[in-house]
């Protein structure tokens, strides 16, 4: 693991609404993660962990508060200090509580589509996304629709997607809410691997206890609070 930080949030805020309807979703939320580090953002629903996320992953501005990504002030505020869309692109790999993958495209199709975008030729677009999809595990699967695949393959693929260009961060929404125990855990030491081997800094947001080993750090959220998990660490 690396010593130098993927991501950092200093004193993140969100807040909608103003006077009587004025909503506090989000506060003073100071968070780091390093290169190759796994992390969990625990806690109920409602408690803020899904605003904490598109706030680092450049989706909805804070109210206040920075957004440090590899070193780089990115985000101040509602203020952005770089062109996101470019940004995005090219540093985060986002997986979803659905895989959400394009349903009338092939596996391989999934995660070649996202080089392509990017600039990258069909051959070595198809090239990477079938190394991806090797070791993944799901190599086998390459030419079938989403429809053809299990849940947890699905994720797989989902994973192999997020990684094709090779962004410093990846951010999981809910990623095991739809799968049982097993594959679940299956998809959890997915996100450990893709930290530990390609450097990765990883924050999954999760209500999901069954599989807490596989983190490096654990983070609980409660009503817009957010605070390192000593007691989960412990018992990890």
């Amino acid at each position: 693991m690396s010593d130098s930080l993927a991501i950092a949030t200093e004193n993140l805020s969100k807040i909608y609404g103003s006077g009587n309807t004025e909503v506090i979703a989000m506060q003073d939320a100071t968070v780091s993660v390093r290169h190759g580090e796994v992390v969990a953002l625990l806690g109920p629903s409602g408690s803020g962990k899904s605003t904490f996320l598109t706030a680092v992953g450049l989706i909805n501005p804070p109210t206040s508060g920075r957004v440090i990504i590899n070193g780089e002030l990115v985000m101040e505020g509602p203020r952005a200090m770089t062109s996101l869309r470019k940004f995005r692109r090219q540093e985060i790999g986002y997986v979803f509580q659905k895989s959400n993958l394009i349903p009338f495209l092939s596996a391989v199709e999934n995660v070649q589509i996202v080089m392509e975008i990017n600039g990258h030729g069909a051959s070595a677009g198809r090239r990477r996304a079938l190394e991806l999809l090797e070791e993944l595990g799901v190599r086998d699967r390459a030419d079938n629709l989403p429809s053809m695949l299990s849940g947890g393959q699905q994720q797989r693929v989902a994973v192999a997607r997020a990684l094709a260009n090779q962004p410093s961060i990846i951010l999981a929404d809910e990623p095991t809410a739809a799968l049982d125990s097993s594959r679940g855990r299956q998809v959890m030491n997915l996100f450990a691997q893709v930290a530990h081997e390609h450097g990765a800094g990883v924050i999954v947001v999760t209500h999901d206890q069954r599989a807490l080993d596989v983190f490096d750090t654990l983070y609980e959220m409660e009503d817009g609070l957010i605070k390192r998990s000593e007691h989960l660490e412990k018992a990890s």
